[in-house]
């Protein structure tokens, strides 16, 4: 298992999503994912406070909930580093995200409560603002995430499907406050790039684009270090499966052109294809951490096996080039 760092804190290079578990993959082989994920080294796991209110029958608690009653029965403590989010909830049952909570003081507040309670913890590990909210000031939001910190509540703060420019004003008011900075990032990125002028279906998604790979790079020649976490780091299969068709956003020239080469270092490396990608995020600069979201062991297993895949400069830069 490779490994990186968030803040002071050491976790797992490979994430595991825990979006379904609870949910649409029942609690025996959520149980299993967890058990064996920890038992490979593994020490980062990725949750929601809204997983999966879009699924018939379930409410948007049940990822945090499992997680939380799977913590108590393993007696897992600090050893797992927990990242769930919070402003993305529905406030009106069978609604989507056109009413959902947002990010005043007070919805960071009660989240925040919420989140701990489920999850079984006085501390949450790191808290991001899933998605922007326009309608609260940068600046009530990031207050209430530093006092949380302040109160000792929470470790980390990170932002999820940010615009950049924003990543840069909530800097900027972190350091005109002297509050924490965000230094936990996620967003939506693999190795086939979609085109940015075709919106993506899936619902709320950002991807990562070159203009915030370039202001984590600049920030980190200052000393401000992000963790950037990449989720459907598999584009849901695609890469292996015939089934899995990938959304018209990545119906472009390059793609196949892209595919050609991840092929080639297939061959030449031996690996899968998702291995092969999973790689070449976590060599990429800056770093990504990939988040997987698995719901048989084998799955997971092929994703723990890319750890231990390292590409050479020659091969990481064909793959970087392609397309």
């Amino acid at each position: 298992m490779r490994y990186t760092t968030i803040g002071d804190r050491r976790v797992s290079a490979l994430c595991l999503g825990a979006m379904k578990f609870g949910s649409e993959t029942d609690d025996a082989t959520s149980a299993a994912l967890l058990d064996r994920f920890v038992e490979a080294g593994g020490t980062f796991v990725d949750t929601a406070d809204c997983y999966q209110f879009w699924v018939e029958g379930f409410e948007g608690h049940e990822s945090e909930t499992f997680l939380g009653r799977w913590r108590r029965e393993r007696g897992i403590t600090d050893e797992v580093f927990v990242a769930t989010k919070l402003g993305a909830q529905p406030t009106v049952p069978g609604t989507g995200l056109e009413t959902k909570e947002g990010l005043s003081a007070a919805t960071v507040a009660l989240a925040a409560e919420r989140s701990r309670d489920r999850l079984g913890v006085d501390r949450l590990d790191a808290l991001y603002a899933h998605q922007e909210d326009r309608t609260v000031l940068l600046e009530e939001t990031m207050g209430a995430f530093a006092k949380l910190v302040a109160e000792g509540t929470l470790g980390e703060v990170g932002l999820s499907n940010h615009r950049t420019w924003r990543l840069e004003r909530a800097r900027a008011i972190a350091a005109d406050h002297a509050w924490p900075r965000p230094r936990l990032l996620q967003y939506r990125y693999s190795y086939l790039q979609p085109r940015m002028d075709v919106p993506l279906q899936a619902m709320g998604h950002m991807h990562i684009t070159p203009e915030l790979l370039d202001f984590v790079r600049a920030e980190a020649v200052e000393g401000r270090e992000h963790t950037v976490v990449a989720y459907t780091s598999l584009l849901w299969g695609a890469y292996t499966r015939e089934d899995k068709e990938l959304e018209p956003a990545y119906d472009h020239p390059g793609t196949p052109a892209r595919l050609a080469v991840l092929d080639e270092v297939v061959k030449e490396t031996g690996a899968t294809r998702n291995q092969v990608v999973l790689a070449w995020l976590m060599d990429s600069d800056p770093r990504i951490v990939p988040l997987v979201g698995v719901s048989r062991i084998e799955q997971l297993d092929e994703a723990i096996e890319a750890t231990d895949l390292t590409l050479t400069r020659d091969q990481w830069q064909r793959l970087a080039d392609a397309g």
